[in-house]
């Protein structure tokens, strides 16, 4: 049996399909670790070397652009590579007529932030601040470059060009903490970094095309059919991708207004250690999905003891993680950061514990592809997000940033398990999530078995 399971290993490394989907994978693991410790480490010495006001304000700056940057991408994103897989013929067609949409939806973006701000009570540095950012997003349409190689699988060379714009910018933003650079140029930064990047695509783009590169310019053509249906496939994409913006943005919008700049300062960076445990249960749900996924088509037991395993490993994960930071939260914030910044270990204590709903609705979102309830899911996850801002304007002036991460907390549970449990389609999972914080422990005797 052993020797069987080597022989089926080594003929699987040996499959030129699997190779090549492994090392595509491999690349893009590689890109978000580096990504993850560099920009983390750099994350660090800016907002040490700002201190929590101006570190605040151009939290504040950049959140008050991406609550609209959903409609700089238009939703294409996944549409378009689609498309490039089914239509490789009409590639340059299909790559004109996006990049050409990105740019209008980047244009209008700008001219919403521009108004947005203005009927706001900031102040001519936020402004100014605001703009800057806003620009960055003309640079992001050429994203279309990366959605064509991961269409290829040649996710190799947009890990480059990230990796490229991850060390100028880290560079630059090292150079300016060192010649004492005022704050405005740390939004400058944020630009330069879109820059970086949309040259890094461009540069590993022609790099690839090599010869037939001249001719594949002239094949690069607006058509306003292929836009149309690229637009209408996105609409849905769209708003669901503006919620989703919403919700991660608008506490610190809140919180800058009822609150100022140096509030957002301590939130954001309470918010910054938090996310470094953001990317585990996503990449157990990267590894663990297609098995889910697969189970359904063999037995409805099978596919649930799978999901109710899944659930079980994303609560333990939540509680290894949650305690310590629960626990050691102001020292951990005073390590980091700096004394300055201690007002922020009470918030990372609370947001430990968002932990736990943070871990059930990775898990949650197997079940929701797995049923095709993406619908139903937008539906509750706007639900969430208006629990979360109708909650904030309240507890905001009386909580302060506690309570915003409170509204959240209310929100998240809105969104993962109490319009789930009013749904006969969702109710049942519902009862898997509660199963799986009773029986945890059962999860690694469970993982022995074919369960998983």
């Amino acid at each position: 049996m052993a020797a069987k399971f080597r022989e089926n290993i080594y003929a699987l490394a040996r499959h030129q399909g699997f190779r090549r989907y492994f090392a595509n994978t491999s690349w893009l693991f590689v890109e978000k670790f580096l990504r993850l410790g560099v920009g983390f480490f750099v994350g660090v010495w800016v907002a040490r070397y700002l201190g929590p006001e101006r570190y605040g304000l151009l939290s504040y700056a950049q959140a008050f652009v991406g609550l609209f940057t959903a409609i700089a991408g238009l939703g294409l994103d996944g549409i378009l590579v689609r498309e490039l897989v089914k239509h490789p013929e009409k590639e340059g067609e299909l790559l004109g007529s996006a990049l050409v949409m990105k740019l209008f939806g980047a244009i209008l973006t700008i001219f919403l932030v521009g108004i947005a701000i203005h009927l706001t009570n900031s102040d001519r540095l936020t402004k100014i601040l605001v703009f800057i950012i806003a620009s960055s997003v003309i640079f992001q349409s050429f994203n279309v470059i990366d959605l064509y190689f991961q269409a290829k699988v040649q996710a190799k060379y947009a890990a480059l060009a990230n990796m490229m714009s991850l060390f100028a910018s880290s560079v630059l933003k090292i150079y300016l903490i060192l010649s004492h650079a005022p704050l405005i140029y740390f939004a400058f930064a944020v630009l330069f970094d879109s820059f970086v990047l949309a040259c890094g695509y461009l540069w590993w783009f022609f790099s690839v095309k090599r010869k037939e590169a001249k001719e594949f310019i002239s094949e690069l053509k607006f058509r306003f059919d292929l836009a149309k249906g690229l637009l209408r496939g996105s609409k849905f994409i769209l708003f669901s991708s503006a919620v989703l913006m919403i919700q991660a943005y608008i506490d610190q919008v809140m919180i800058n207004n009822f609150l100022g700049s140096k509030e957002v300062g301590y939130y954001s960076v309470a918010m910054r250690l938090i996310a470094i445990f953001g990317f585990v249960p996503m990449m157990l749900k990267a590894s663990l999905y297609p098995a889910i996924q697969k189970a359904k088509t063999v037995s409805e037991t099978l596919y649930k003891n799978r999901l109710l395993n899944f659930y079980r490993l994303n609560f333990l994960l939540f509680i290894i993680i949650a305690v310590p930071i629960f626990i050691f939260a102001d020292k951990i914030v005073i390590i980091i950061f700096g004394e300055e910044y201690h007002p922020a270990g009470i918030l990372l204590s609370l947001m430990a514990i968002r932990l736990f709903f943070t871990n059930m609705g990775v898990a949650r979102s197997c079940f929701i592809l797995s049923e095709n309830l993406l619908k139903f899911s937008f539906l509750t996850m706007t639900l969430g997000t208006l629990t979360n801002i109708i909650l904030n304007y309240y507890w905001i002036p009386v909580y302060e940033a506690k309570g915003a991460i409170i509204a959240t907390i209310v929100s998240f549970f809105v969104t993962i398990f109490a319009i789930d449990i009013f749904y006969r389609k969702t109710r049942k999972n519902v009862i898997l999530q509660f199963k799986a914080l009773v029986t945890f422990h059962n999860v690694f005797k469970d993982l022995g078995t074919s369960k998983f």
